[in-house]
Parts: structure tokens; C-alpha cells; sequence
């Protein structure tokens, strides 16, 4: 059970009162990751406990006291201390006032720009309890009158009349995201943001390397919209990483998808979308159309026994594709190979899988225990953090030929992070054959394509020696659905850590010595590959910077 929940956790609370068992906790936390949501909710989803259950759980956890609210126990001024929409905003109610101190009964207790909102009305100090969010609804429009409709609480001068109507209507969201969806691709955003702000959620969109404000969303339904969009770009819920998924769309009959990026933000999570354009790993490393140099890399990396290989991108679904593909090129006949993950293994070979656990003591301790079974090749989804990683170069030491993913963007940061480790003695740099790292970037509809002069700050952050005769962007137009892209491709990053590279790499303090060697040595990566494109015009300079530069 320990290896499950934290003590002092939600799971913890309820497991040790003996309302959940360990078969529960298990089913609760396939249920978050399937769909997004949180540990209790998917307790209470799957008829386990009842939301009663939950909030007597959170109080617990966070020592404050639980209430069943009734309209007696509510003092009359302590209402007139703070504002009804207030109230509504952040799903509280005020209780009693006594000595500079404003008791209120809310239904997030974690939700701390409610307490610094009552704060600033009342100037008091605020004690918070716990109660149901269906009786504080209840309570409020008792003592502060019903509101008729609820309504979303999106404002913006950017959208008519009539369709904030339709979008305040619908407190789900989803008319929302559909609007902001439109939006970007009638005004050929490069992206939009959903940025919490406490007392409310700005939402910018950004072109031609400028932001500008869209419209505010009130915070009180903000956790709903997140959870739709959680769900419908099959994004896992948060701790402290952040996360990607795809959300597809369908504008005038045609399919377009958007990239949706989410963090922990304070208020909220912090929302980014963009149209994306897919590009599939092909089963064959030629297929990709990769540099001369990168392609023999790659294949080099394929033809290893053991040692292990790193394989690094923020994309999950790709990264695994990767993986995929160097086990296309393997010769895997004869071979015990075993999966770890959900992820790699759905190309043309089929191997047996194991679930990786969801804790990173869990995943480190079952990478060990496979190599009880004795695998040749060993490939697990994610060894990012510490101790996974520390298993995963213990059994390639141990002679297997391991594929590690690691969820890290661009080889600068890759390199970075094994130096680190390096430091900390997790690893041996002599048995890593390599990395591939790749980044995506999305090509110009040469239908739309028009020249223009970019911005000063986008030229600056570009660094260019030469710039190319002229810079590109586009208009959206039918032959590309309106997303402005005709296609999306891989810059890729196959290093091999051959024994002069080993050498540098066993000396260094930092990644700019690594840096001076690939460039003494005529290295041409990614970057050099995103540089021909943009001096080609293929690509934007917005683009470039955001997946070259940064």
C-alpha cells in the first residue's frame, strides 16, 4: 500500500479509515490516468466512495474542519461582507465574523486565490472549512438570491453578441473551446493561451511573434474546461510535469488537429494551443529522409547488442515511435525482447509488454526484476527520472541492449542532463551507445506562402550570420484546411557516442565543451537542418525559433 499513496495523501486518509482498499487505489488510478481527473473524483466515478467521502478526506488531510451546511448556522453579516459574485466565483460561502476573523465554508480549500480575494474584500484574516460544493450552491442562492442561468463568465471584444452568448450558455466549455478553436484558425494564430491569473483566466493569442489579449474567463468554472480539455486530448492529470496531447477539430468539413500544451500553473493549470500537423514515424529509417550523416547514425545505433540507447523528446507518442523504429531496423530474430510501457511496440514487430508502475521506485524495481527473465533486448517507455534511469544503465551493464525514453526536449538538454548524472555517479558513460533526439517542425503551404520582414526582436533571437533572401509566413488557405502548414517532419539528432566523443564527454563540466567538439568536428545536426529550411523558406521564422532556437 505504501508504495501506492503517500502517507498523509488523499489515498492514505481513506485507506487507513478503511474506506478504500488497495484493489480500489488500483482501480482509482488507472481511472486518473485514463481520463484526466482527479484521484478523488475517480474514486467517487467508479461508485467507490461518495463526494461526502472525499471532502471529509481533504479536510482530514489539510487539518480543517468538515461541515454539512444549513442556513441557521450562516450569520446574515458575515454575507454582507463579501460580494455574490465572490461567492459564485469561487464556489464559497461566508459563515461568521468574530474578531477580524471571516470563517468561510469552501469546496477547494486548495484554491488559494479564493482566500485572497475574500481577504481583499473583507481586510480579514480568513479560517477556512470544508463543505460540499452542491450545498455552498445551495447556501448561496438562499442568502444571496439565484442567478437565474449560470453562465460561463467569458468576456471579449474580439467575439459578437450573440456568440458570447452561446459561449456563456454552456458552462461545460466546450462551446468555448470550439469558439477559441475557430479563432485561431480564421486569424491564423500561431498560438493561444489560457493563463490563470487568480481572480481570473486571461486568454492571449499570439502572430507574427506579438501577443494580444483575446478576452477573461471567470476562474469558477476554469477546473471544468480543463477537465474537458484533459479528456478530449486524452492528456494524463498533472503533479508538478507538464504534459501534451492532441485534440482533433473539424473546421468547414475538414480535419484539423491542435496541439494542446497544459502546466501547473497557481490558479490553474496554464493552457496552450496550436494547430498541429501530424507526421507518422514510417517503419523504415529511410522513409524519413533524413541527413546522410544522420540517417548512418541512426542505422549504426540499430546494429548494437547491448549498451544502451537514449531516445528524448517531450512527444510521448512519438518518442515511442522512435523506439519503434529502431526496432524495425534491428535484427530482433532469436532475441527475447520485452516492453515496458504502453507506448513503443506497435509498429510490425509484436513483443510481450509488462505495465510500468506508476512510481518511480516501482518502475526502477520491475526494470530489475525483468532482467530475471533473462531479455536480450530490453525497451521501457520512460527512464527519466533517477532511479529508473540508474536500473536501466544497470542492466545494460549487465550485457542487454536496452531503449530508454526520456522525456526531455533537444539534445542540448539531453547531453545536459546526462552530464548531470554523470556527476551524481547514476551511470557509466562507457556503456551508452547513443541518443536520437528529434523535435517536430511544421512546413509552409507553399499555396499560401508569402514573403514579409519579421519583427526586429524575432530577428534578433534568431542569431543569423546570413539571413536568407527573404523570411516566409502563411495565410491559411483550402489546399492546406486553413492551418497554414502542408506537412509536418522530424529534425533529428542520432549521436553516437563513439570513443573520442566518450572521451570529451567523461571530461566535461558543462555542455558548451560538448558543443566546441561537435562543431570542431563538422557535426550536422538538427539545428544546421532547421537552419536549410528556414534559409530554403520552408519554414517560418516563428517556427524556427520555437524549435531550433529555444
Amino acid at each position: 500500500m505504501a508504495e501506492l499513496v503517500k502517507k498523509g495523501s488523499l489515498g492514505h486518509i481513506l485507506s487507513s479509515s478503511q474506506i478504500i482498499t488497495e484493489s480500489d487505489i488500483v482501480n482509482a488510478l488507472e481511472e486518473q490516468k485514463r481520463f484526466g481527473i482527479r484521484f478523488g473524483e475517480a474514486l467517487v466515478n467508479l461508485g467507490v466512495v461518495t463526494q461526502e467521502d472525499i471532502d471529509w478526506a481533504l479536510s482530514n488531510q489539510l487539518d480543517l474542519p468538515y461541515i454539512r451546511l444549513k442556513k441557521e448556522m450562516i450569520d446574515p453579516e458575515a454575507i454582507a461582507l463579501v460580494p455574490a459574485d465572490v461567492a459564485r466565483a469561487y464556489n464559497l460561502i461566508p459563515l461568521i465574523c468574530t474578531g477580524g476573523e471571516l470563517n468561510v465554508a469552501v469546496a477547494d480549500p486548495l484554491n488559494r486565490a479564493a482566500v485572497e480575494a475574500v481577504e481583499a474584500h473583507t481586510g480579514l484574516r480568513v479560517n477556512l472549512s470544508v463543505a460540499l460544493i452542491r450545498e455552498i450552491r445551495q447556501m448561496v442562492d438562499a442568502w444571496y438570491g439565484p442567478v437565474g442561468q449560470e453562465r460561463l463568465g467569458f468576456s471579449s471584444t474580439a467575439f459578437s453578441d450573440k456568440s458570447l452568448e452561446a459561449i456563456n450558455g454552456d458552462i461545460s466549455g466546450d462551446t468555448l473551446l470550439n469558439y477559441l478553436m475557430v479563432f485561431i484558425i480564421q486569424n491564423r494564430l500561431s498560438s493561444l493561451s489560457l493563463q490563470p491569473l487568480g481572480d481570473e483566466v486571461a486568454i492571449t493569442g499570439k502572430r507574427g511573434g506579438i501577443t494580444r489579449p483575446i478576452g477573461t474567463l471567470a476562474p469558477n468554472y476554469y477546473p471544468d474546461v480543463i477537465l474537458r480539455l484533459h479528456r478530449s486530448a486524452a492528456i494524463a492529470p498533472l503533479a508538478e510535469r507538464n504534459a501534451i496531447g492532441l485534440l482533433p477539430f473539424t473546421y468547414q468539413s475538414r480535419p484539423v488537429t491542435f496541439q494542446v500544451l497544459v502546466m501547473p500553473g497557481q490558479g490553474g493549470e496554464y493552457v496552450t494551443l496550436r494547430t498541429h500537423v501530424s507526421a507518422n514515424v514510417p517503419p523504415r529509417v529511410a522513409e524519413l529522409h533524413l541527413p546522410v550523416a544522420q540517417e548512418a547514425a541512426f542505422n549504426l545505433l540499430a546494429r548494437t547488442n547491448q549498451g544502451i540507447t537514449f531516445f528524448a523528446s517531450r512527444n510521448g507518442q512519438e518518442r515511442c515511435r522512435f523506439m519503434d523504429l529502431m526496432l524495425e531496423e534491428a535484427d530482433t530474430a532469436g532475441k527475447n525482447v520485452i516492453i515496458l510501457g504502453e507506448g513503443p511496440g506497435r509498429m510490425n514487430k509484436r513483443f510481450p509488454r509488462i505495465p510500468l508502475p506508476h512510481s518511480e521506485a516501482g518502475r526502477a524495481r520491475l526494470i530489475m526484476d525483468v532482467l530475471d527473465h533473462d531479455p536480450d533486448v530490453l525497451v521501457i517507455e520512460d527512464a527519466t527520472e533517477g532511479m529508473p534511469f540508474t536500473a536501466a544503465c544497470r542492466a545494460a551493464m549487465r550485457g542487454k541492449l536496452v531503449l530508454a525514453g526520456l522525456e526531455i526536449r533537444g539534445t542540448r538538454n539531453v547531453l545536459r542532463h546526462l552530464l548531470l548524472y554523470q556527476q551524481e555517479n547514476y551511470f557509466l558513460p562507457g556503456f551508452v551507445n547513443g541518443l536520437v533526439s528529434f523535435k517536430g517542425v511544421q512546413i509552409l503551404c507553399p499555396a499560401c506562402r508569402t514573403a514579409y520582414v519579421p519583427p526586429q526582436e524575432e530577428q534578433t533571437v534568431m542569431h543569423l550570420d546570413q539571413p536568407p533572401a527573404a523570411f516566409y509566413r502563411t495565410s491559411g488557405c483550402d489546399a492546406c484546411g486553413h492551418s497554414g502548414f502542408s506537412t509536418r517532419r522530424f529534425l533529428v539528432d542520432a549521436l553516437v557516442f563513439d570513443d573520442q566523443f566518450l572521451r570529451v564527454f567523461k571530461q566535461s563540466l558543462d555542455v558548451t565543451a560538448l558543443d566546441n567538439y561537435l562543431r570542431q568536428v563538422d557535426y550536422y545536426g538538427s539545428d544546421q537542418e532547421g537552419l536549410r529550411l528556414l534559409m530554403e523558406g520552408q519554414v517560418s521564422p516563428e517556427e524556427y525559433i520555437a524549435s531550433v532556437v529555444l
